[in-house]
């Protein structure tokens, strides 16, 4: 509110306008302003009935009949209308607005309404409800307290960690002990969660530990992959709150701490030795938390998701989600990565690379920038085992892997029965190492001769000996080439003779008999 009295009296005392700016904390402007109504009104000297509201509302009288004109606002409306779904305090200002003008009054700007409704909510002790809308987010953190598991075998006690996770609206709440707090268990906690639930809110709001966040940038996250997956499978957004911002996630730190007293305190003597019996309590327990009644409002946990949060929450999908692991591995000369000391070949083009690995429990996918380059079934057992694939060996390792006995029987399946017969012999009479060798100098001798000139080769090599061998086999085909070549020669000079440009005896005549 201006001081109209007190800028007047500085005036009529004859200070000057800088001065009484300075003096009174209004700005020169609105000191002139004030001046000049006051000549134009005539009002030269000031007497007790002129008090500053008064003056006020005689220098200053369209200011006053508009503010008794502003359109009234129904703040308890206001305050139940923001905790629907997808309503906002822009939404309710510019559905007050329009009431206001088509009823021919003014309505407050909107910093006004929302500081005019910030002030109702302090006034009545009330939190702003646009982040506790029902379904909207589920927050969790991990507990800082602890309880233990006793090992049967040594006695010692072995931590185990509890898992929260808490829908805001209504605080009803989940809490599950873990003896980790690895990727596999929180994601495994948030499925359990949802499960509990039985339904998907709309975000997902975990701290920036780096089982959900792998590096914490304050405008985009880089989120951990699997964690991704899971949200993204089951159709929700994750938000994280920001570093060393509690009150991001207000409702869990709070159940923390509540938890911490009705669960982890209570149960901080009991000894179990499995992490299911503990579990067993700790759920317990959470149903009495759950259902009991609030001190200050009507209803419990319980009762107020089921009323009013249940029915906003997505479907679950109908298969849970399997779990899965992302890692970075580099290829290796052998063109194998190695993955929780197994062996998984990939593209030996990717020798060197560093890939992606996405490891579920019976499968694991190799990813090259986001392009699957490989998938293999996951081994199990005893460690260094391999799991090769043909496909991505080059091709002298492939033809080395696949010279086998059974291979070569294959092969010698294509040429003829006369070298089924040959090979067939030489593995019966030679060890297998022996018999490799030698078969790879017979299959050597195919991409020299064609397959009809090696089968008849061979057809002669086990009618001439009892005792066949490579150096003899080798010993045909050079004949059978040569005599083919001689027959060739021989043919091409009758040719010549027959349609060539020599001039013989016939020709001249000599030959006449």
């Amino acid at each position: 509110m201006v001081n109209c009295r007190k800028i007047l009296e500085l005036y009529f005392e004859g200070v000057s306008q800088r001065t009484i700016s300075s003096s009174t904390g209004h700005s020169r402007n609105t000191v002139s302003d004030v001046v000049h109504r006051s000549k134009k009104l005539g009002v030269d000297s000031l007497n007790d009935t002129m008090t500053n509201p008064w003056l006020e509302a005689f220098l200053f009288p369209e200011k006053q009949a508009i503010e008794k004109g502003y359109f009234p606002v129904d703040w308890e409306k206001v305050h139940k209308e923001l905790q629907k779904k997808n309503v906002t305090l822009t939404l309710l200002h510019h559905e007050y607005a329009t009431e206001a003008r088509e009823g021919g009054k003014i309505p407050y700007a909107y910093r006004t309404f929302a500081e005019k409704y910030g002030k109702y909510a302090k006034k009545y002790k009330l939190t702003m409800p646009i982040l506790r809308k029902p379904g909207e987010s589920m927050e969790v953190d991990w507990a800082g307290s602890t309880l233990g598991i006793t090992d049967r075998s040594t006695g010692e006690t072995i931590p185990a960690y509890i898992f929260i996770a808490t829908l805001p609206y209504s605080q009803f709440s989940y809490v599950e002990a873990f003896l980790d707090m690895k990727s596999a268990n929180w994601l495994t906690a948030h499925i359990h969660a949802l499960e509990y639930f039985g339904g998907v809110p709309e975000t997902l709001v975990p701290d920036n530990l780096k089982t959900g966040v792998t590096k914490a940038i304050r405008s985009e996250p880089v989120l951990n992959e699997a964690y991704r997956e899971l949200a993204d499978y089951y159709r929700s957004v994750i938000v994280p709150s920001r570093v060393r911002k509690p009150k991001d996630k207000a409702s869990v730190e709070g159940t923390v701490g509540y938890i911490s007293r009705q669960i982890i305190a209570p149960l901080r003597n009991y000894h179990c030795f499995h992490i299911e019996d503990l579990n067993q309590q700790i759920f317990e327990k959470l149903e009495e938390i759950n259902t009991i009644d609030f001190q200050k409002r009507p209803g419990s946990r319980k009762k107020v998701f089921e009323e009013e949060e249940k029915s906003y929450l997505q479907l679950l999908p109908q298969t849970r989600y399997k779990l899965t692991e992302w890692k970075t591995s580099k290829v290796q000369l052998n063109y194998h990565i190695q993955v929780e000391r197994m062996y998984y070949s990939v593209p030996y083009d990717y020798v060197r690379e560093y890939v992606d690995v996405r490891l579920t429990t019976d499968l694991i996918e190799v990813y090259f920038k986001e392009a699957r380059i490989a998938s293999h079934k996951r081994l199990n057992g005893e460690f260094s085992q391999y799991s090769t694939n043909t496909d991505h060996m080059p091709d002298n390792h492939r033809l080395y892997l696949e010279h086998n006995p059974e291979n070569n029987r294959k092969w010698a399946e294509t040429i003829g029965p006369s070298t089924v017969q040959f090979v067939s012999f030489i593995l019966e009479k030679n060890v297998e190492k022996k018999a490799l060798n030698i078969l790879s100098t017979l299959r050597n001798l195919s991409t020299k001769y064609t397959k009809k000139e090696l089968e008849k080769a061979t057809q002669i090599l086990l009618e001439i000996s009892t005792n066949p061998t490579i150096s003899v086999l080798k010993g045909v085909l050079e004949r059978s080439k040569k005599r083919k070549q001689k027959t060739d020669t021989s043919n091409d000079q009758i040719n010549a003779n027959n349609y060539g440009f020599v001039r013989g005896a016939n020709y001249y005549g000599g030959n006449k008999k």
